[in-house]
């Protein structure tokens, strides 16, 4: 029995053996029974499994997708197979799909085992008739890349939208040249071509007809009655035709526009670069392009930053200097047993539990997405108010995503301990210092490019038993240069599972950011439930002074934040509405305990020629932290148990009158400002005032520091 043919554009099924190749062989097909190992593992002995990478000669693509189903499963794994202008999409591997003879050139990893892992999510669906999830024709839909995910693409349809993800950016670009080439294929004749109408003046003759009917021996007035009612049906349907052939052009118009937006579609997105060359695209098409791809906004404001200022690039490292010693394991259950009924107070714990940088350098880490200040003033600038709450809005939560996995605690700074970052890739300056010991307060200041940001803040912990909850009190202020200035303060983080199962954090509560001019954002960080199956949620609403909303804003703390115009209840099929405000930096791949970003690897990073300009108070040049860093954990452990004990006398110096070198109040109630003249003594490095607070501690430090 001939095997029936589909045409790529409907789903009429091909019969007539004129459209059939009669020269070529009757097609075979593989066995139900055929396991998709035995496919894989034989895929370079057959002459039918091609992997040629020209897409102009392949005819059939297959590989494995994952395409978004909703926010319970979230991306699955789809088997995707793009034959003669369709691209159907299943659960598993159908082995029968793919026949002998056919040239079939696969995209991705299709190794036995991953290919494996997907045959088995089918298994218990094997015995059951299958059929493919989805078909999609593609002559009658069109697809693009993602502006915002480099492995993202989209399918539309005129029912529907699929989200599809590949593994890798290098797959993504072999997907979209296979949808292209295929669709080329079966391009028809141009719509804007001149169509044969058909002619709407049709005339009909009568003469024939009287002069058999007078061969009859008819009388003239039964045939004059024949042609009356001959010519009143014909004019009937000349008047069906001419409507018909008004419809059909009709629709060749709107073909006709279809087609030509269509060009214009696939020449934005298939002639696009990977970069942006400079001599091709001047500053403000740049800026532009920007504004659609939020994700490479930090690395092209960080090259425009060292264009601009004229300053080097400083290369900073991308890993943890390797450990020079083997870490031993602490037991916290012996950790108690050894101290109960001593004073907690006086208790050193082991730098097992610290990690590498310390709480001063931790407040810089809530800056690693500045560029979303950057911004935020240029859409100020520009007039859009709306724009500029949206991106502080998603800054305040950006500054979370650097703790998920991050179960070590930084090191408390001893009084008087400050730390600087001069980042001019990125524009910004930070500087922090700790200004009280009890309770424990730390004052920061910042500058970017049209902003100041600064704030100080101490936590209350209550301890639950299994968890321990941190309260942040303080209030994070941000102002602009052209006055407008926004406040607010952090959330609760609860860390969990202390004694038994895997330690997590979480952020829950309500932030209100306040601006003192015509918006104010709501956010709510949804706390986590045991049975949550989509945890770390945040929602919210852009308001103003009315209360009327705005824009919704919604996403995740750990990931990316999106936002809607207008109030909307946030579904899956809003998604393709929404707008990418900001997207986490993915990971070090050489990860270690301490779960470090990129960025926080060079907070404690002495680059060439910086430890000569920081005074001795910098928290880089803490002995305990930088042996912790260098993997010399006896060394650090007796450096920590030493400046701890030293730290226990900075209370009685706070007593007797010590104050803050860079930092005071203006008020009993009001934060800690920033007073100036650091950086002017950094550059006449003069720190002739400032102690050596991680040196061994003398009468004449403390004296030092009782004058200061």
């Amino acid at each position: 029995m001939r095997v029936k043919e589909m045409h790529p554009l409907c789903c009429i099924s091909l019969d007539n053996p004129s459209m059939a190749d009669h020269d070529s062989p009757q097609p075979t097909y593989l066995s139900r029974s055929s396991s998709t190992v035995d496919l894989i593992s034989h895929a370079n002995a057959l002459p039918w499994m091609s992997h040629s990478h020209s897409c102009s000669a392949t005819r059939t693509f297959a590989g494995v997708l994952y395409k978004w189903t909703n926010y319970g499963k979230g991306w699955k794994s789809r088997w995707f197979l793009l034959r003669n202008g369709v691209l159907s999409y299943s659960k598993i591997l159908q082995p029968e799909t793919l026949a002998a003879g056919e040239d079939v050139r696969f995209i991705g990893d299709v190794s036995s085992g991953r290919l494996k892992r997907l045959d088995s999510c089918g298994s218990s669906r094997r015995h059951m008739h299958h059929k493919s999830v989805g078909i999609v024709h593609l002559k009658v839909s069109s697809f693009r890349e993602s502006r915002s995910d480099d492995r993202r693409f989209y399918i539309f349809t005129a029912t529907k939208t699929l989200h599809l993800r590949t593994s890798s950016k290098k797959e993504r670009v072999a997907w979209i040249e296979a949808l292209a080439s295929t669709r080329n294929l079966f391009t028809p004749r141009r719509l804007n071509d001149k169509p044969s109408i058909i002619p709407t003046d049709i005339s009909v003759s009568t003469e024939r007809l009287k002069k058999r009917l007078l061969e009859e021996g008819i009388s003239e007035v039964v045939i004059k009655d024949c042609e009356q009612i001959m010519l009143l049906e014909f004019t009937e349907i000349q008047g069906q035709v001419k409507l018909l052939c008004e419809e059909r052009s009709n629709l060749l118009d709107t073909l006709r526009q279809l087609e030509e937006a269509s060009e214009d579609e696939e020449t934005y997105f298939f002639d696009t670069e990977d970069c942006f060359p400079g001599e091709r695209m001047s500053r403000g098409s740049i800026d532009t392009e920007l504004k659609n791809q939020p994700h490479v906004m930090a690395e092209v404001i960080d090259k425009k930053a060292i264009v601009e200022s004229g300053d080097l690039q400083i290369e900073r490292r991308k890993k943890l200097p390797d450990p020079a010693e083997k870490e031993k394991g602490v037991s916290l259950w012996s950790l108690i047993k050894d101290n109960v009924g001593k004073d907690l107070t006086r208790v050193c714990l082991p730098v097992y539990f610290n990690e590498p940088i310390s709480s001063l350098q931790k407040c810089f880490e809530d800056l690693e997405y500045s560029y979303l200040l950057d911004r935020a003033y240029q859409h100020g600038k520009e007039g859009n108010s709306l724009e500029r709450i949206l991106n502080v809005a998603a800054f305040a939560v950006s500054g979370y995503a650097s703790s998920e996995g991050r179960h070590c605690k930084p090191f408390n700074p001893l009084l008087g301990e400050t730390y600087e970052a001069d980042y001019p890739e990125k524009g910004v300056r930070f500087f922090s210092e700790k200004v009280s010991h009890h309770p424990t307060l730390i004052a920061c200041h910042s500058e970017g490019k049209g902003w100041k940001f600064w704030g100080d803040s101490n936590i209350r912990t209550k301890f639950w038993g299994r968890s321990i909850q941190l309260d942040p009190v303080g209030v994070l202020t941000l102002e602009f240069d052209d006055g407008e200035v926004f406040q607010w303060s952090k959330v609760t983080t609860s860390i969990y599972n202390l004694i038994l199962g895997k330690v997590y954090c979480d952020h829950h509560g309500m932030m209100h950011i306040r601006g003192n001019r015509e918006y104010s954002c709501k956010l709510k960080f949804k706390e986590q439930s045991i049975l949550e199956r989509n945890p770390r949620q945040v929602h919210g609403f852009v308001e103003d002074g009315s209360g009327k909303k705005h824009a919704t804003v919604f996403g995740k703390w750990d990931e990316s934040m999106y936002y809607i115009n207008g109030m909307a209840n946030v579904k899956p099929k809003d998604m393709a509405d929404a707008n990418l405000l900001w997207q986490r930096t993915l990971p070090p791949t050489n990860l270690t305990r301490y779960n470090l970003t990129y960025f926080a690897i060079t907070l404690n990073e002495l680059t060439p020629g910086l430890q000569e300009k920081l005074p001795p108070t910098d928290s880089r040049l803490r002995p305990d932290q930088r042996h912790l860093e260098k993997g010399e954990y006896d060394m650090a452990n007796a450096e920590k148990l030493r400046l701890e004990t030293r730290q226990r006398m900075s209370r009685k110096l706070q007593e007797n009158g010590w104050k803050p070198r860079w930092f005071q109040k203006d008020g009993e109630d009001s934060t800690f400002r920033y007073v100036g003249g650091y950086w002017e003594k950094r550059e006449e490095r003069n720190w002739d005032d400032c102690p050596n607070i991680f040196g061994e501690f003398s009468k004449e430090i403390n004296d030092s520091i009782s004058k200061s």
